[in-house]
C-alpha cells in the first residue's frame, strides 16, 4: 500500500462522473449517488483505519450525485462516508450520520467488520419493533475504503476466449483450493496468489480445465450469528462491495493487484476466470439488519421495499433483502461493476447467483427481457464474455430453468438429479437420462440457443460432493449447529451399502466405479461440463451437504492425504477431458435429434437397446429398463466455425449399464475394414491411452454399473 501524506484542506467541486474514488495522477475525485440525502461527508482516516483525520463535506450535488475533488489525496488513502438525511423508516429512509458507510464503488477495502451493536439502526436487545434512531458511532469497527492506483502492467495478457463447446468449467473456492496445498508457501495459502501458484495451475492444466468458476470474490461480510457460534461464512454469498476483491483472500500487505496477477497467470496457462457474482441482495439483511453501506446511503433507492409499508424489505432471495435493479442507478452500479471486472480485472465471464431475481419486474414477475438482461445483451463489453445463470430464486414462480434467454448458459440441476437417479438404479429414468445426455433440448432449444446453454454437473458447492453422493444416504450437517434442519434432503444419493467411511474393498470398488460413472456422464454429455473442486480427487465433506459455514478441513481440499484411489480418479478425470477434447462428436453446438444428417442417410444420433435394436416408444416406456446405448455419427451435427472449418469425427458408441448385473450389449456392425476400439471403461479405468481393440464379436459384456465408450477405427492390415 502506498505511503499517504496527511490530507490537506483544499476541496474543489470535482465531477459527478465517474462514481467512486478516482485518482487522476494529481488528486482524487470522489462521487457518490444518493437521491434523498441532504448532505454527504467524506471521512479520511490514518493508515490504521482507527483515527479519523478529517471530514470533508462534498461541495457539489449534480444529477443526484454528490461530488468533490481533493488535490492533496493520494492512492492508499483510507476513507468512508457519513450521509445525512431523514431517518424515517415508514417512508423508506434510514439515513444516520452516526454510521460510517462504505462507498459502493470502492475498488479495495482495508480491514474487516468487527461486530458491535453500533452497526444497527436500533437498540439491540430492546423491543425488536423499536427501530428508533440510534446515535452510537460504528466507525471504529468498520472496514475502510481504499483509494487505489489502477496502474498495472498486463504485458501481453489476452483472454483465452475458449469457445463454449470446448469449455470445461471447474467450480473452485479461492481459499478451499489452496489452504492445505503443501507446495504453496504458508503465507500464500488461501489467497489469490496461492491459486495462481504453479503447482495449482499445473493440477488444473493436467485435469484439462479451461475455466475456473470462482465462488464469490466480491468483498463480503461474516455473519454475526455464525461468528457467535464459532463458524464463518465460507461460501461468501453475503456481498458488501461489488468492485472490491474480498480482502480476506489477499496475501499479507498485498493490494487488489494480486487478483490481477492471478488472472494473468491463469490466462498464460489457457484458463479463463469466471466469477460467481451476487447482485440479488447485500449483507445488510432485513429491517433488523446492520447499516453498512447502501442502507445508510439511500435505502429507498437501492432496495425493493414492501408496497404500502416501506419499513420492510421484499425478499425473494431468502437473505432479508433484494436489490432494486429496476432503479436506473442501481442497474448502472451492477453494469459498471461487471464492466470493471472485465475491463480492469480481465475476467472472462460471470455466473449470476439467483439470476431469476435479477429479472423480476416491479410486480415480481420474472421477465427474461428485463432491463438487466437486455442491457447485458446489448453491451459491447459484456455481451462477449461467458454468462451463466443460476435459474432460480425463492420467490413466487422462481424456478426458471431454460428460460433465461439468448446469450446465457444456465446451471442445469435437472441434469444432476437425473444422472444421480439413473446410476443409483431408480426405475423409469431412461427417457429422462437420454434427454439430459443429449443437451436438454426440451429446455434450451429455442431462440437460437445452442446445446452449450446447459451447464451439466453431478455436484456443486451447494450439496453433496460426488464422493458423498456414493457414500451417504442421508445428510450429516451436525457441524453446522442447526440441528440437522439445514440443507436439502432430496440428494438422490446411495451409500453402496454402508453409511460413510468403510474399509470394505468391495464397497470401495463400487463407490469408485460410481464416481467414474457420474464424472464420465458429465464430460461425455452434450452441453458444457462443470466439475466441483476436488471431485477429481474424491474430496468428501463427511456427508455435509450445506457446508456454507465450514471454513475448515470439512470444505477444504486435503492435498496431503491423497490415496492411490484418489490419484487414479484424477488420472481418469483427465482422461475424460482428453476424450472430450479429441472427439468433437461429444461436444456439438447444435442439438442432436436422430435425424438423417449425412448424404449416406446415417442419423446424427441413434439410441439403441442392449440387444442392438433402435429404441421404440415401447422401449422408452419400459420402467424396468436400466440400460441403453448411444451411437453418435461423427460426420453429423458438425458446426461450421467462423472460418468455415468443420469438425469431423469417427463414429462413437457409449454403452450405459446402470443395472447391478452384467449385461451383454449387441454392437452395431462396424464399417468395412473397420472395428471397434474401447476408449474408456469405468470398470477398467487404466486402459491403454489410445484404448484397446474389441475382439471381432457381435456382443460385448458390460459389467454392472459401468459405462463404456467405443470408437470405430480402421483395422490394421494383416500380413499375407
Amino acid at each position: 500500500m502506498s505511503r499517504v501524506s496527511p490530507p490537506g484542506d483544499r476541496v474543489w467541486p470535482g465531477d459527478p462522473f465517474p462514481l467512486g474514488a478516482t485518482w487522476d495522477g494529481a488528486g482524487v475525485n470522489f462521487a457518490i449517488f444518493s437521491a434523498h440525502a441532504e448532505k454527504v461527508e467524506l471521512c479520511l482516516f490514518d493508515q490504521t483505519g482507527r483515527r479519523e483525520l478529517r471530514r470533508v463535506v462534498l461541495p457539489e450535488y449534480t444529477n443526484e450525485i454528490w461530488h468533490g475533488y481533493l488535490p492533496d489525496i493520494r492512492p492508499g488513502q483510507l476513507y468512508g462516508y457519513r450521509v445525512h438525511g431523514p431517518y424515517d423508516p415508514q417512508q423508506g429512509h434510514r439515513f444516520n450520520p452516526n454510521k460510517q458507510v462504505l462507498d459502493p464503488y470502492a475498488k479495495e477495502l482495508a480491514g474487516s467488520l468487527h461486530w458491535t451493536d453500533a452497526h444497527f439502526g436500533y437498540r439491540v436487545g430492546s423491543r425488536r419493533e423499536d427501530l428508533s434512531f440510534d446515535k452510537r458511532d460504528n466507525a471504529a469497527a468498520m472496514p475502510k475504503c481504499v483509494v487505489i492506483d489502477p496502474a498495472y502492467t498486463w504485458g501481453a495478457d489476452r483472454p483465452p476466449a475458449t469457445p463454449w463447446p470446448r469449455t470445461l468449467i471447474y467450480e473452485a473456492h479461492v481459499k478451499g483450493l489452496t489452504a492445505t496445498h503443501p507446495a504453496v508457501p504458508a503465507w500464500q495459502r488461501g489467497t489469490y496468489a496461492g491459486l495462481a501458484h504453479p503447482a495449482v495451475i499445473e493440477h488444473l492444466v493436467k485435469l484439462g480445465v479451461t475455466a475456473v468458476e470462482l465462488m464469490p470474490v466480491h468483498a463480503f461480510v461474516q455473519d454475526r450469528h455464525l461468528l457467535q457460534r464459532g463458524l464463518r461464512n465460507y461460501w461468501g454469498y453475503n456481498s458488501i462491495g461489488f468492485f472490491a476483491p474480498e480482502p480476506g483472500y489477499l496475501s499479507p500487505r498485498s493490494t487488489q493487484a494480486e487478483f490481477k496477477t492471478m488472472v494473468r497467470l491463469l490466462h498464460e496457462a489457457g484458463i479463463e476466470v469466471i466469477l460467481d457474482v451476487v447482485y440479488n441482495h447485500t449483507a445488510e439483511g432485513n429491517h433488523y439488519g446492520p447499516t453498512l453501506s447502501f442502507k445508510g446511503i439511500d435505502n429507498k433507492s437501492y432496495y425493493r421495499l414492501v408496497d404500502g409499508d416501506p419499513r420492510y424489505y421484499m425478499d425473494v432471495t431468502g437473505t432479508g433483502n433484494t436489490l432494486d435493479l429496476s432503479h436506473p442507478r442501481v442497474l448502472q452500479m451492477v453494469l459498471d461493476s461487471l464492466r470493471y471486472w472485465v475491463l480492469e480485472m480481465h475476467v472472462d465471464g460471470f455466473r449470476f447467483d439467483l439470476a431469476t431475481t435479477l429479472g423480476r419486474a416491479a410486480d415480481l414477475r420474472f421477465d427474461p427481457g428485463s432491463a438487466f438482461f437486455n442491457a447485458i445483451r446489448q453491451d459491447p463489453v459484456l455481451a462477449t464474455v461467458k454468462l451463466i445463470a443460476e435459474p432460480w430464486d425463492v420467490g413466487p414462480g422462481g424456478y426458471r430453468l431454460g428460460r433465461h434467454g439468448p446469450g446465457f448458459a444456465e446451471w442445469n440441476d435437472k441434469f444432476r438429479d437425473t444422472v444421480r437417479a439413473f446410476w443409483k438404479g431408480d426405475p423409469g429414468m431412461v427417457p429422462e437420462f437420454a434427454r439430459r445426455v443429449l443437451g436438454s433440448a426440451d429446455l434450451f432449444e429455442h431462440q437460437g440457443r445452442r446445446s452449450w446453454s446447459t451447464v451439466n454437473f453431478a455436484a456443486t458447492h451447494d450439496g453433496f460432493t460426488v464422493a458423498d453422493v456414493v457414500s451417504y444416504n442421508d445428510k450429516h450437517n451436525e457441524a453446522n449447529g442447526e440441528g440437522g434442519r439445514d440443507g436439502h434432503s432430496h440428494n438422490l444419493s446411495w451409500n453402496c451399502g454402508v453409511e460413510g467411511p468403510t474399509d470394505d474393498p468391495g464397497i470401495l470398488d463400487l463407490r469408485d466405479r460410481q464416481k467414474r460413472n457420474l464424472l464420465a456422464t458429465v464430460l461425455l454429455s452434450q452441453g458444457t461440463p462443470m466439475i466441483l473442486m476436488g471431485d477429481e480427487l474424491g474430496r468428501s465433506q463427511g456427508g455435509n451437504n450445506n457446508a456454507y459455514c465450514q471454513d475448515n478441513p470439512i470444505s477444504w481440499m486435503d492435498w496431503d492425504k491423497r490415496s492411490d484411489r484418489d490419484r487414479a480418479l484424477a488420472a481418469f478425470t483427465a482422461r475424460l477431458a482428453r476424450l472430450r477434447r479429441d472427439h468433437p462428436a461429444l461436444r456439438r453446438a447444435k442439438f442432436l435429434h436422430g435425424q438423417d444428417a449425412t448424404p449416406d442417410g446415417v442419423k446424427d444420433v441413434t439410441w439403441l437397446t442392449a440387444s442392438g435394436d433402435e429404441m421404440t416408444d415401447q422401449h422408452w416406456a419400459d420402467s424396468h429398463a436400466r440400460t441403453l446405448a448411444l451411437m453418435l455419427n461423427g460426420r453429423a451435427g458438425a458446426h461450421l466455425g467462423r472460418r468455415g472449418q468443420e469438425e469431423i469425427d469417427t463414429r462413437l458408441v457409449i454403452l450405459f449399464n446402470a443395472h447391478h448385473e452384467n449385461v451383454a450389449f449387441t454392437l452395431p456392425p462396424p464399417g468395412e475394414g473397420r472395428g471397434w476400439c474401447r476408449l474408456l471403461d469405468t470398470d477398467v479405468p487404466d486402459l491403454p491411452e489410445h484404448g484397446e481393440p474389441v475382439p471381432d464379436a457381435t456382443a460385448l459384456a458390460v459389467p454392472g454399473r459401468t459405462l463404456i465408450v467405443l470408437a470405430e477405427v480402421r483395422r490394421p492390415r494383416r500380413e499375407a
